[in-house]
C-alpha cells in the first residue's frame, strides 16, 4: 500500500487532521487510509480531501442483521483493521443493533432495533450476514418471535439502502445449496423492492465493505454495480487476470498435485480445481488478513466464492473447471505451452496496434499489421 503524498495532507484540512490527533490517529495513519480507499474505490486522488471531510461530519444509522451464517463476515469486519471495527462504529457509524457486539440483549434489544427503524425511516443503512429461510413459514430463523423473513421485509424494507455481505446473504450460500432443506434465500429475493447491494465473498473481505460505507459516506449513495448488483470496483475484473500465478499459466506451468515441486515453485493452480478464470473479485490486490495474502497465494486454489451458487456450480473444488462460456482453456491445459508462444506474439502484436491508435499514429498501427 503506497503512503499518502504530501500534497494530500495540504489539501485536508487542519482541524480535521487535529481532530483524528486527538483520538490517538496519526495523520500519517488517517492520510494512509483515506488514500487507500481511494485507491480502492478507483477514485482519482484528488478525492483524499472529500473523503476525509465525509468522515469528519458524516454520521450514518446502522442496523446490523444475522440470519443463517456462521458469523464469518461480521468476524471479518470485526478483525479488520482499516480502519478498526471500534473507530468505524464509534466513529463513523451510528450503530443502533449488531447481535454480536451489542450490549443490550433480548427485548431491549429488539426495542433499540424497532426504535430505529421508526425513527430513522428512509435514512438509516442495513447490513446482512446470512441468508433467509423461507420454509415452514420461516420457522428455520426466528428472533422475539418473528421469521427472519419477517424481520428481513421490515428492516430492509425501510432503509434507505441494505448491504448484503457475504455469499449467504447476497446469493443463498451454503445454507441455499442443494438440496437447500430451509428454503434459503438471497436478502434480494427475500425483499424485491429493497435496494440491495451484493457483497459476496465467503468471508466478505473487510477493506471492500469498509469502503462501500466510505462511498455512500462520501457520496450519499452505493456504488456502480454489475449485472449480479455487486460493486464494480472490487467485483469488476476476473481473478485469473490479476492473479500472481499467471505468469505460470501463461507458459504452461501448472502444479500436478499439492506439495508437489511446481506447487513449491508457486505454479498455476488451474489443474487443482482453481475456479479463478471463472470467478470475479480483486482478491489478488486487497487480499485477506491485513492485506498480507489470499488463498492462491497461500497455495490453495480459488473455489469461487463470490459467484451465484458457488457451492454447487464450482464443486468438487479439487477438480479442473467444466467448460466455462468464453474460456475454453480446459481442453487445452495439457499442450497450452505448446501453443502460446504464437498466441502472445499475436497478442503483443495487438496490443501494439492499440498503443498505436491510443496515440493517434495511424501509420505506425498500420506498420505494426502489415510487420506481423
Amino acid at each position: 500500500m503506497k503512503d499518502h503524498h504530501p500534497s494530500d495532507q495540504a489539501s485536508v484540512p487542519e482541524r480535521i487532521l487535529e481532530s483524528w490527533e486527538a483520538k490517538g490517529v496519526s495523520r500519517r495513519d488517517f492520510l494512509k487510509f483515506c488514500s487507500a480507499m481511494t485507491a480502492t474505490l478507483a477514485l482519482p486522488a484528488t478525492f483524499v480531501p472529500r473523503i476525509a471531510q465525509a468522515l469528519e461530519d458524516t454520521r450514518i444509522p446502522v442496523i446490523w442483521l444475522e440470519f443463517q451464517a456462521c458469523t464469518g463476515d461480521t468476524e471479518a469486519l470485526l478483525r479488520g483493521n482499516q480502519p478498526t471495527a471500534a473507530e468505524l462504529i464509534l466513529d463513523h457509524l451510528s450503530v443502533e443493533y449488531i447481535e454480536t457486539v451489542m450490549a443490550a440483549a433480548g427485548h431491549q434489544a429488539e426495542e433499540a432495533k424497532n426504535r430505529a427503524v421508526e425513527k430513522y425511516k428512509g435514512q438509516y443503512l442495513v447490513l446482512v450476514d446470512g441468508s433467509v429461510p423461507t420454509g415452514e413459514g420461516g420457522a428455520y430463523c426466528t428472533i422475539a418471535g418473528e421469521s427472519a423473513l419477517e424481520v428481513a421485509r421490515k428492516v430492509c424494507g425501510n432503509a434507505a439502502a441494505t448491504i448484503a455481505v457475504g455469499s449467504c446473504a447476497s446469493f443463498g450460500g451454503v445454507p441455499a445449496a442443494a438440496p437447500n432443506p430451509t428454503g434459503a434465500v438471497s436478502i434480494a429475493e427475500a425483499v424485491p423492492g429493497a435496494t440491495v447491494l451484493n457483497m459476496p465473498g465467503c468471508p466478505v473481505n473487510a477493506q471492500n465493505l469498509t469502503a462501500v460505507i466510505v462511498h455512500f459516506l462520501t457520496f450519499g449513495r452505493l456504488p456502480a454495480t454489475d449485472r449480479l448488483g455487486r460493486p464494480l470496483f472490487a467485483y469488476g475484473k476476473r481473478i485469473h487476470d490479476n492473479c500472481e500465478r499467471r505468469s505460470h499459466f501463461d507458459a504452461g506451468q501448472y502444479a500436478e498435485g499439492f506439495g508437489d515441486e511446481g506447487h513449491r515453485k508457486g505454479y498455476c493452480l488451474y489443474k487443482l480445481g482453481c475456479k479463478g478464470p471463472e470467478t470475479f473479485h480483486n482478491c489478488p490486490s486487497v487480499r485477506y488478513n491485513e492485506g498480507q495474502s489470499w488463498p492462491v497465494m497461500a497455495g490453495h486454489g480459488c473455489i469461487g466464492c463470490s459467484e451465484p451458487g458457488f457451492w454447487d456450480t464450482m464443486s468438487p473444488f479439487y477438480r479442473r473447471l467444466p467448460n466455462v462460456p468464453g474460456f475454453g482453456v480446459e481442453a487445452t491445459a495439457d499442450k497450452i505451452g505448446l501453443g502460446l508462444a504464437a498466441a502472445t506474439a499475436l497478442a503483443f502484436g495487438a496490443h501494439g496496434v492499440a498503443s498505436a491508435f491510443r496515440k493517434g499514429d495511424k501509420v505506425e498501427a498500420d506498420k505494426v499489421i502489415k510487420e506481423d
